[in-house]
């Protein structure tokens, strides 16, 4: 679930000139245009129960910022919820998991959003049995049947929904987590939840997390599919960002006079030592290297596991809102291709003691994210408008 920039220059002093000409002349800023981001306004102009839950929970945080949700209000006091099939990660995320991750983030966002109103949520996960194994085998059956019924009790983090952001920047190396704020972090896990909660801030254990996120980042960007998977996702500038609303958003001034000059190559990977390789590796040693602790969730890994986690995953996001600190997934180390599998096993010796899962009951490493303070303001991400996951 993280944004990418992956640049091919050429020229470079060129460019580097025209960028700090148009920045003097105020030609480019670094915001998204504000039509993009409108959803964290809320449901604005949405009056109708269903359709205000789901301006919520299109909030919710997803891999690639795919957005892959469908959501069916044909039928009276129901909501049904589905994958789109287009926006799945096959190279990244060949068994869906994340994906599946992202849609459980999405339902607790629209379970809370309707508490807010007076609703009672029952959520029957599956009702048509669960999607299959292989990305190619999925289907339009849905994840979960939401029926709606009068009651519902706030929930306290709802207020933190519209406030949500994930950093995906350096964080601040001279600012500590607090072992107690770790605790109220973790304490945000509901009691009875299938999965389990972890995390650490210790010394001496940092290194080993960080070293593992900075390895397990590599693979991935230096494997071409799961590179272009990236690249193809890639949104420059305010026009694409705005045409799309969803993937990779990049906007910052450099880039796009990079983008109006016509130097970017978005058909293969950055060369080796070229300023787009340079540019993605740094970036992702950036953030391992100034992760001041770690959280993550574990536990079995079926498809209805998957959805928990992203349940408990959103609120933990919620939870650092209100505590003031940033909570970023660094999931490479737990993708499931080939090239990424000594990294797996590594994460799963680092965070459990024990090999790497065999089968879907064997406990897993769900969730693998860094936390710590961000530097400067956090964006809002692009997201499409409501009637783009909706069927009436």
């Amino acid at each position: 679930m993280n944004r990418r920039n992956f640049i091919r220059l050429a020229g470079g002093g060129t460019i580097a000139a025209t960028t700090g000409t148009l920045v003097a002349c105020g030609a480019v800023g670094s915001h998204y245009p504000a039509e993009a981001v409108e959803a964290w306004k809320g449901p604005v102009g949405e009056t109708d129960a269903r359709r205000r839950a789901v301006a919520y929970a299109i909030t919710a945080p997803n891999p690639h910022n795919l957005q892959p949700w469908l959501v069916d209000l044909r039928e009276e006091g129901v909501i049904t919820l589905r994958t789109d099939r287009e926006r799945v990660l096959h190279h990244t995320d060949p068994l869906g998991r994340q994906i599946l991750i992202g849609h459980g983030a999405f339902l607790e966002l629209l379970v809370m959003a309707l508490a807010q109103q007076g609703v009672v949520s029952e959520v029957l996960l599956w009702p048509q049995g669960e999607l299959p194994t292989a990305l190619k085998d999925w289907d339009d059956r849905p994840v979960a049947r939401i029926t709606l019924k009068p009651g519902g009790t706030p929930d306290p983090l709802f207020a933190q929904v519209l406030l949500r952001r994930t950093p995906k920047t350096d964080f601040d190396t001279t600012r500590a987590i607090a072992p107690e704020l770790l605790a109220r972090l973790l304490g945000s896990a509901p009691a009875g939840a299938p999965l389990s909660v972890g995390g650490t801030v210790s010394a001496d254990q940092l290194p080993a997390l960080r070293t593992l996120c900075w390895e397990s980042a590599k693979v991935e960007l230096l494997t071409p599919r799961t590179m272009m998977e990236s690249i193809h996702l890639t949104r420059v500038g305010p026009s694409e960002i705005l045409q799309h609303r969803d993937g990779i958003s990049i906007n910052s001034p450099f880039v796009r006079a990079v983008s109006a000059l016509g130097l970017f190559d978005r058909s293969a990977p950055p060369a080796e030592g070229s300023a787009a390789y340079k540019n993605a590796m740094g970036r992702f040693e950036g953030h391992s290297r100034t992760a001041m602790g770690f959280v993550w969730i574990t536990g079995p890994n079926t498809r209805s596991d998957q959805i928990h986690t992203g349940r408990l995953y959103v609120r933990q996001q919620l939870q650092a809102t209100a505590l003031g600190v940033g909570m970023h997934p660094m999931s490479q180390a737990v993708q499931e291709f080939a090239e990424m599998a000594p990294h797996f096993e590594r994460v799963h010796q680092l965070v459990l003691g024990q090999p790497a899962p065999r089968t879907p009951q064997d406990p897993t490493v769900q969730m693998f994210c860094r936390i710590g303070y961000p530097q400067g303001e956090v964006p809002a991400t692009p997201r499409r408008p409501i009637a783009r996951f909706v069927r009436t």
